[in-house]
């Protein structure tokens, strides 16, 4: 391990919670579905129940109080009464299974329930006075390619050249060429994040980037140093693949097939027919957009090369439950584990390029486990979805914190299936798959494609390969990367390393404006390596975002003045779950401009903005009813004349 990494760990914050658990009993029921409403995923399965009791509870502190208070809440006569009527059958039994590193006890009936069932026996938790939040232990899936090409063997690329790698290179516009149906086609670039300069400012050295995901496997291009240190997290047995339930040290890939009949829904498993598939890999492909091994003349190229990656394998046989996840991320980010010794090697970022139908609520098992990541100074990176869907219905994709990426391809545009709203953080290469991101082209070149590392094997691990995937799961560590990048610039600068709120800003700032405006929403702009880093060493990188002066709500910054064409640039930071932001100026004289844009300052002629208001005179007001949890940046420009001693204020709701 570089010494370099034992200056970037931030200090261990130790969990201590109650161990004491019952083990599961070998009749209760494992798995069962819930509708999600989406046509794309109609079914979501799930592994019993997530109850987090009341800070102060005797529950919260005493396993035995828990697990005795589990029943009481369904014994009283107002529920039994209510599941007669309804299901002419008594509740269920409930067994405490563990309490989770968040606090939450997983649980689980004693029997299969149908959705009507589930709601039934959730609400009945939730008005327990004991009770603070309680949601099913969801299984969430790696975020797989929407589809894949492969290299035959002897055809890989040399590295450095990595010609097929254009999510590499400047989106400047060059000619990438490269085969298509036969014929030398040329794609210009305008979706690549310019790693390549970036490394003169930082290389990812001395930094641990968890991946928590399916695995990894021995690859000649990868570093795997780090592999023993990692864990793996499926409790289950019949998901891990091991002999038996419980979890296991190192991060390595077991394989994830859903192939063979036991695993289907109606076998006892807990996939349907059409998710049926041999082993994905998908963790080796991940590792390696973050940090393959380069100018090893070998292979291809990573974001950061010299970032140690640390497998954390929470995904195998249908995906991996929301309890495990969070465990995941709670070891991964320096937290404790019960059972789990603790982590050697604490990451400085997460990249989950992983999720599922669900939006991700702020008390949420998944959520309080991120914002604990983030509080000690995790910067976590998650995959925005590949359903075209809005993000805000998916977790972890919509959990608060995160770094949340869609995907573009080599044109720039957003991919035809990448998820998108205003839950995104910002856009990254995750490849648009057909010529020109364009699904009604239907040819597939190699530059539709993201290139990575992964493995041959069908089930278990065979040889090693090189494969193009298309998918938010792969714009996400491109991001993850970079961000290890801005931690290792700034650490050679001299500089503090930045908190995962600065390297948020970092990242969007200096991120590209999108070539085409999206018509749906996609972020800050496209992911740019060599400005994050030149910003993160001190150096120009981005906007003028760093310049502008903060706003709080309610205050009134008076006398503001600018000559004709000369502009002022303010910032407030809006919370979640605000409403009704309203930003004016008044007072004064002359004419004044306001351009407002979320997360980005908007340019000094407003057409980026997300919103304006350039009437005649001072008064100028714009109104969001909604606004998202961000930073707005306010752009006020002199208009004829300029303007003089004008006031400027915001203010919004709280809830």
């Amino acid at each position: 391990m570089n010494p370099k990494s034992t200056s970037l760990r931030r200090s261990v914050l130790a969990l201590s919670l109650a161990a004491a658990a019952c083990p599961a009993m070998a009749q209760v029921s494992r798995f069962g579905t819930l509708q999600t409403g989406v046509a794309s995923e109609p079914v979501a399965a799930y592994d019993g129940l997530l109850v987090t009791y009341r800070t102060g509870s005797s529950e919260r502190s005493s396993a035995t109080a828990a697990a005795a208070r589990l029943n009481s809440a369904l014994a009283t006569t107002a529920v039994r009464s209510q599941w007669n009527v309804q299901f002419r059958q008594a509740p269920p039994a409930l067994n405490r299974v563990r309490r989770i590193a968040t606090g939450a006890d997983l649980v689980r009936p004693a029997r299969a329930l149908n959705q009507e069932q589930l709601n039934s026996l959730m609400q009945a938790l939730r008005a327990d006075p004991a009770v603070a939040h309680v949601e099913p232990n969801l299984l969430l899936k790696p975020i797989r390619a929407t589809a894949q090409a492969i290299l035959p063997p002897g055809q890989s690329p040399n590295d450095p050249g990595a010609v097929v790698q254009w999510h590499m290179r400047a989106a400047d516009g060059h000619a990438e060429y490269t085969e298509a149906d036969g014929s030398t086609v040329n794609f210009p670039n305008w979706g690549g994040i310019n790693a390549i300069p970036a490394w003169q400012h930082g290389d990812g050295e001395g930094v641990v980037l968890a991946v928590i995901d399916t695995g990894i496997t021995a690859h000649p291009d990868l570093d795997t140093s780090l592999a023993d240190a990692g864990y793996d997290f499926i409790s289950s047995g019949f998901m891990s693949g091991r002999a038996s339930d419980g979890r296991a040290a190192g991060g390595w890939d077991l394989g994830d097939w859903t192939s063979e009949d036991k695993y289907l829904v109606e076998n006892g498993g807990c996939a349907q027919s059409y998710e049926q598939s041999d082993s994905s890999w998908h963790g080796t492909h991940v590792a390696g957009t973050v940090a393959e091994l380069t100018n090893n003349g070998v292979g291809m190229i990573g974001v950061a090369p010299k970032a140690k990656v640390l497998p954390v394998r929470a995904l195998g046989h249908c995906g991996g439950t929301t309890a495990d996840i969070a465990d995941a991320i709670t070891w991964a980010s320096g937290g404790h584990v019960d059972g789990v010794p603790d982590n050697r090697y604490p990451a400085e970022v997460i990249n989950m390029s992983l999720g599922g139908y669900g939006s991700c609520a702020a008390d949420s098992v998944t959520a309080t486990a991120i914002k604990n990541a983030i509080a000690r100074g995790t910067t976590v990176v998650v995959a925005a979805g590949n359903d075209n869907n809005d993000a805000s219905a998916y977790t972890p994709a919509s959990c608060p914190g995160v770094i949340n990426v869609a995907a573009t391809g080599i044109t720039g545009k957003r991919a035809y299936y990448s998820n998108y709203g205003n839950t995104i953080t910002l856009s990254a290469p995750g490849g648009g798959g057909y010529t020109n991101d364009d699904p009604s082209t239907g040819t597939r070149p190699r530059a539709g494609f993201v290139w990575s590392t992964l493995n041959r094997g069908t089930h278990g691990p065979g040889d090693p390969a090189y494969v193009g995937y298309t998918g938010t799961s792969m714009a996400a560590p491109h991001t993850a990367g970079v961000a290890a990048l801005v931690i290792s610039a700034a650490y050679s600068a001299g500089k503090p390393i930045p908190t995962p709120q600065q390297i948020r800003e970092i990242l969007t700032q200096t991120s590209n404006v999108f070539p085409i405006k999206p018509t749906l929403r996609i972020g800050a702009g496209i992911l740019d390596a060599s400005k994050a880093v030149a910003r993160a060493a001190g150096l120009a990188g981005g906007g003028d975002e760093v310049n502008a002066v903060m706003l709080s709500k309610g205050q009134v910054l008076s006398r503001q003045s600018a000559a004709q064409g000369g502009a002022q640039l303010f910032r407030i930071d809006v919370p979640a779950n605000a409403r009704n932001l309203q930003i004016r100026t008044l007072g004064g004289s002359g004419q004044v401009k306001m351009y407002v844009r979320a997360t980005r300052a908007p340019s000094i002629d407003g057409r980026d903005a997300d919103v304006s208001s350039v009437r005649a005179g001072t008064t100028q007001n714009v109104q969001t009813a909604l606004p998202m949890s961000d930073s707005y940046f306010i752009r006020l420009v002199g208009g004829t004349g300029g303007y003089k001693n004008i006031s400027l204020t915001a203010t919004y709701s709280a809830y």
